[in-house]
């Protein structure tokens, strides 16, 4: 009888939805990726959902797991790590290496799929964080429908989506000119400056160019499987490059940002002393210049001068997060012999949302990664953009020119943000000017936007109810 029922359970658990969300091993993926899982694994009680990133980003978020490749799971959800080539965390270096990881990403996620499966856990369903070439031919071997997770916003998809599809001779014939303008269907006009970096690069970057072949492929392939796409907005954020995207990607759901509780979030980078908390508790209400360009971005000595100066002339006091992983000698030199020197404080990591949401914290000098946009609006911050590479140049645009939260302030040909540049940006921003009270109004209504359609049973839940029930739906036939 025991035999029976055990049976009959394994039976029960075979039918259910299993999502299996797979995102590379960088901040910028494992949270949006670990909070998408949590939010699936809540819609119903037959939902499971398994987290999958790379060993050495696994054994990050659970350094005492007594082996890298254990899997583990907390009160919502599974984590299985995948091997990616590079288990001790080094990142490849050539053209070899990255085959190398390639061809050992697919065959450890395979070996996952087919592992969960003999394990009475199917599953019926691979979501990917943006251009993953390795999961999309795991789906094919296995036979399972994938999503894409889009972690940008759906300017950055639908930039992409026409470059992809006629556009890329236009975008290019404008690409030496960072003022020009590029027309989109159904978007506004675009200047170069404000398009994701890699698609107007002419450096000959080699990184550009493997990004945009990565994300060739994996247009072709939605195009061929008429694949669901998961993008982190909703329609007040960004109405027109949603409705824009409608007669192209049909299946386009607004599931709105993914931050995330405090509590529940992981950090790949060590906390370390959180005496910054108290720091901040002394400061004047909306007084702190909050500065921090994410998780892969390093600073030159000569930017660090410049922000340095740039702070030392505005006078107000700041909160600026510098890792010393990659940083020059020089800088780091720099670094250690004269940033607590003066009004600041200087950290190399800390909790983002708790910074944030603090009341002393005034203003945000960003690289404006997507996550750190998301999160700004979400607590009525507002940003000095600084962008760099990728779909940042597009989410300074959005912050400036669409949503008016913010300012955008230009790097220099070797890619510097001067310090009297940044000084004026902050002032544009915490000064008592016409503009800079306009923009504060602007990005405390974003904040109440966002609240709303976060709540429990609002658009962006009942967007992501949709898509499981189109999943289970593709499943059953």
């Amino acid at each position: 009888m025991a035999d029976a029922s055990h049976q009959d359970h394994n039976v029960a658990r075979c039918h259910r939805q299993h999502f299996l969300v797979v995102a590379y091993g960088i901040q910028s993926h494992v949270n949006p990726a670990q909070h998408l899982a949590r939010r699936l694994a809540r819609i119903d009680s037959s939902i499971l959902a398994t987290l999958s990133v790379p060993v050495a980003a696994h054994r990050r978020m659970f350094p005492s797991a007594a082996s890298a490749d254990r899997e583990t799971s907390d009160e919502a959800i599974s984590y299985v790590p995948f091997s990616d080539g590079f288990d001790d965390g080094i990142k490849p270096t050539d053209a070899a290496d990255r085959a190398h990881g390639l061809s050992t990403m697919f065959q450890s996620l395979s070996a996952i799929v087919s592992r969960l499966a003999a394990q009475g856990r199917p599953v019926t369903c691979i979501v990917s964080t943006m251009a993953m070439p390795s999961v999309l031919g795991v789906a094919r071997e296995h036979g399972i429908p994938l999503a894409v997770y889009w972690t940008q916003p759906a300017t950055v998809l639908a930039a992409y989506y026409h470059y992809f599809h006629g556009y890329s001779e236009l975008i290019a014939s404008h690409a030496s000119d960072p003022d020009s303008e590029v027309s989109l269907p159904g978007l506004r006009p675009l200047r170069v400056r404000s398009l994701p970096s890699f698609v107007v690069d002419t450096t000959g970057s080699e990184l550009s160019e493997m990004i945009v072949e990565a994300f060739r492929e994996l247009f072709q392939y939605m195009d061929r499987e008429q694949t669901k796409v998961l993008v982190s907005t909703f329609d007040g954020l960004e109405a027109t490059a949603l409705r824009a995207m409608q007669p192209y990607l049909q299946e386009v759901f607004a599931i709105g940002t993914m931050a995330g509780p405090p509590e529940a979030r992981t950090h790949l980078f060590q906390l370390g002393n959180k005496g910054y908390t108290e720091w901040l508790g002394a400061q004047p209400e909306r007084s702190v210049v909050y500065i921090s360009f994410g998780s892969i971005l390093t600073y030159s000595r000569q930017q660090m001068e410049e922000i340095l100066q740039g702070m030392q002339e505005c006078g107000r006091p700041y909160l600026w997060v510098v890792r010393k992983n990659g940083l020059e000698e020089e800088a780091e030199n720099f670094l250690d012999d004269t940033m607590n020197h003066h009004q600041g404080m200087v950290v190399e990591w800390c909790d983002q949302l708790e910074v944030l949401s603090h009341p002393s914290v005034g203003c945000f000098v960003t690289h404006c990664g997507w996550n750190s946009t998301l999160e700004a609006l979400a607590f009525g911050v507002p940003m000095v953009a600084a962008p760099n590479w990728s779909d940042q140049p597009t989410n300074a645009f959005l912050v400036e020119e669409e949503w008016g939260a913010g300012t955008r302030v230009n790097r220099n040909g070797e890619g510097v943000v001067a310090g009297e540049d940044l000084a004026k940006s902050v002032e544009s921003v915490m000064g008592d000017c016409e503009t800079a009270v306009e923009i504060r109004e602007k990005a405390n209504a974003m904040k109440e936007t966002l609240r709303k359609v976060v709540a429990p049973g609002g658009p962006t839940e009942k967007s992501l109810q949709c898509f499981a029930k189109a999943m289970a739906a593709s499943k059953e036939v």
